[in-house]
């Protein structure tokens, strides 16, 4: 067993291996604080057949005893993972992917397993960490190491792996990854904050990234073994100089086509002229005809763009595509709009919901549910594909969070608007940046449904096409730059600041100098976004939709609680059931009344009231008559609470039956003479009655003293 280890902002961090998995081709136990993963790294012997990509696999595995948890459900074990598990296996993925050989096509499969959680040590950045340092001294080929470290800011100043307080207090949370030479990914949420303080964060983190390789490196020194052989696949270079020539040419010419689809079908007819050329002289060969177009393509495009400044729109490098926006598109949503910019397209809908429809979070974090939701779907017809309609993907999930996380920072917190929001964004329409658009869509839903969100938000994508000290930066990127281009830079924010970035990069880092040019370009476009989205909507509505349920708050003695939920549930159901409203009660004594009908919620408002008054000694009440007895009526003077009207408080005159005065269900004023020890209440009718003249004291008529006989 061999231990690696670093003293990492006032915690101790370690890197173990030799001890556990041993027949994994790299396996390491990462430690920092009380969070504990392991994560291994294997490598299938020989290359998968059919495939043209590098088969990477990434599982974050979540076990809830790390956290001293058992799973809820019948069947007590952990079941497909959480969207957070997807979103960290995404993160390490992304950090991961540039470094391996471009041609390979072995799978690599890299399972990272969260064992024990210390809150102020999120495990997301020991799985990136430890799957570098898996790979690094294991027999796959991979160009690290890489480190990790999660950025936050607190008072204006940077701060390394924020604890849970500090991160409660922080305008950032972002995880940066990068090699000792430049930054591979970054994703993030911010609160509204500038490039400046962006790139400063990032270079902080940076420095510890250069901290956490140099560690790897002297464990790779130590304990790593040599890489294996693995065959790099190329197409054979007689092939290329035979075809490359012609197919270049037309390619060019086909890439001017500044429609996406007429495009496509042209570079679709030039590869089937292709393979119908060659196939017949080169059966064999149909995997090679494909790459060698591939790559031909590639390098057009970037050759296109790089030495003649033409996009394959026909765009600048910083122009952004046309942009239309409607609000509101649906007739019956809560809100809605429809955000159009070239052939990219998305419908967004917003869904207001009592606070009870909140999702509920079983995983390893101390939050267990979020009131804010954005989902997005991204179907195959989007793109003019037929396929199978399925749950979502990681994709799915990732964009959906990248634009949840951008637009949470304007949506006001639950004291404000006592809402569950639901967002959801349908791809119509998708020729690049379909996250970017989910964004700028939902900013516009929100404000269509009367949410009083603080500003609207938008967002943009940019690419990078990098050849040696050859750069250019890419605004709104399409599909096939980013498909093709080296860099996918995602910023959103508000007029004032940014509030998320993603970046994912296909080469081996990026400087702080073209990452510093590529996010004030990102500012400056989605500025220009916002302008346009102003014009549509440029603040929430001042009411909800009248679809939407009217939420009233209150708030009652927690020794009340029980009288308004009343036995079995008895009163609270009674009140649901008279006005239709729903009613959520929380454990401090906060109540939601939701109600379509404004009137049904005041009058559910004014039902909880009556329960929650205290009957008042010397007041007057309008009670019901609840049950008659022999020796009096007891009368319902508040919802829930009784009172004895005994038989000789009914009346000034001498009463013989108690239904000679009142009968069941009858309503009468009544005065509360007293409350005992007990608190059982005393109530009096005869109070409140004028004294009638028969009965007032009348002269004796006595004629001889008291005491005396008549004779």
């Amino acid at each position: 067993m061999e231990i690696f280890s670093l003293d990492l902002e006032g915690r101790q961090f370690s890197l173990e291996t030799g001890r556990l998995a041993k027949q994994a081709s790299g396996a390491v136990l990462v430690r920092y604080g009380d969070t504990v993963v392991l994560v291994t790294a294997t490598i299938s012997d020989e290359p998968r057949e059919g495939v043209d990509f590098f088969p990477l696999t990434v599982d974050y595995e979540e076990r809830l005893y790390a956290v001293g948890r058992i799973p809820g459900g019948f069947i007590k074990r952990e079941g497909r993972p959480t969207e957070k598990a997807i979103l960290s296996a995404r993160l390490t993925d992304r950090s991961l992917r540039p470094l391996f050989p471009k041609g390979l096509r072995n799978s690599v499969h890299i399972v990272s397993t969260v064992l024990s959680v210390d809150q102020d040590c999120p495990p997301e950045m020991l799985s990136i960490v430890g799957a570098s340092a898996a790979l690094s001294i294991s027999k796959i080929p991979f160009a690290g190491p890489v480190g990790a470290v999660i950025m936050g800011m607190v008072d204006g100043q940077p701060v390394i792996n924020p604890t849970v307080e500090q991160t409660q207090k922080s305008d950032l949370y972002m995880v940066v990854a990068g090699t000792k030479d430049g930054i591979l990914m970054v994703e993030a949420g911010a609160g509204e904050l500038s490039d400046e303080d962006l790139l400063r964060c990032i270079e902080a983190g940076h420095q510890v990234i250069k901290k956490l390789v140099a560690l790897q490196e002297e464990m790779v020194e130590r304990v790593g073994v040599p890489k294996m052989e693995v065959p790099i696949y190329e197409p054979p270079a007689e092939l290329v100089e035979l075809v490359g020539p012609g197919l270049r040419e037309k390619i060019k010419e086909a890439l001017q086509i500044h429609e996406k689809q007429e495009r496509e079908e042209r570079l679709g007819q030039i590869k089937e002229e292709l393979l119908a050329t060659y196939l017949e002289e080169y059966p064999e060969n149909e995997d090679d005809l494909n790459a060698i177009y591939n790559d031909i393509l590639r390098e057009s495009l970037r050759t296109m763009i790089l030495q003649e400044g033409i996009r394959p729109d026909g765009r600048k490098a910083r122009e952004i595509r046309e942009i239309t926006c409607e609000v509101p598109v649906l007739p019956r949503t809560h809100g809605s709009a429809l955000f159009t910019r070239g052939q990219t397209q998305v419908l967004n809908t917003c869904t207001l919901a009592t606070l009870r429809d909140m999702q509920i979070l079983d995983g390893l974090g101390l939050e267990d549910s979020k009131r804010f939701i954005h989902h997005y779907n991204f179907p195959p017809y989007s793109v003019g594909e037929a396929g199978f309609m399925r749950g979502p993907g990681r994709r799915e999930i990732g964009h959906g969070a990248l634009a949840e996380r951008a637009l949470e920072r304007v949506v006001p917190n639950e004291e404000e608007f006592p809402y569950t929001i639901r967002l959801v964004s349908e791809v119509l329409e998708s020729n690049g940046s379909t996250s970017m658009a989910s964004v700028c869509a939902g900013s516009m839903a929100l404000m269509d449904a009367g949410v009083p969100v603080s500003k609207a938000v938008a967002g943009v994508a940019m690419g990078l096409i990098k050849e040696g000290e050859e750069v250019v930066v890419l605004t709104d990127i399409q599909g096939i730059e980013d498909f093709l281009g080296d860099m996918d830079f995602k910023v959103a924010g508000t007029k004032d600041g940014i509030t998320a970035l993603q970046m994912d990069i296909k080469i081996s880092g990026l400087s702080m100098e073209i990452m510093g040019r590529a996010l004030s370009e990102a500012i400056d476009a989605y500025r220009r976004i916002l302008e346009i989205m102003n014009q549509a909507i440029s603040e929430p509505r001042p009411e909800l939709s009248p679809y939407a349920p009217r939420m009233i708050t209150m708030q009652i003695e927690i020794d009340k609680i029980r009288d308004v939920i009343g036995p079995g549930g008895r009163m609270i159901n009674k009140i649901i059931a008279e006005t239709g409203v729903e009613i959520d009660i929380e454990p401090d004594g906060k109540v939601y009344i939701a109600a379509v009908d404004e009137e049904a919620g005041r009058k559910a408002k004014k039902m909880i009231e009556a329960l929650v008054e205290d009957v008042e000694p010397g007041k007057t009440y309008l009670g019901r008559v609840t049950r008659v007895e022999k020796y009096g009526a007891f009368v319902e003077v508040l919802p829930g609470k009784e009172g004895l009207l005994h038989i000789s408080h009914l009346d000034h005159r001498r009463v013989e039956r108690t239904e000679d005065v009142v009968n069941l269900g009858d309503e009468l004023e009544v005065k509360v003479l007293d409350i005992d020890e007990k608190g059982r209440i005393n109530l009096s009718r005869k109070a409140l009655l004028e004294k009638p003249p028969a009965l007032e004291k009348r002269p004796s008529k006595r004629r001889f003293p008291r005491g005396k006989r008549k004779p």
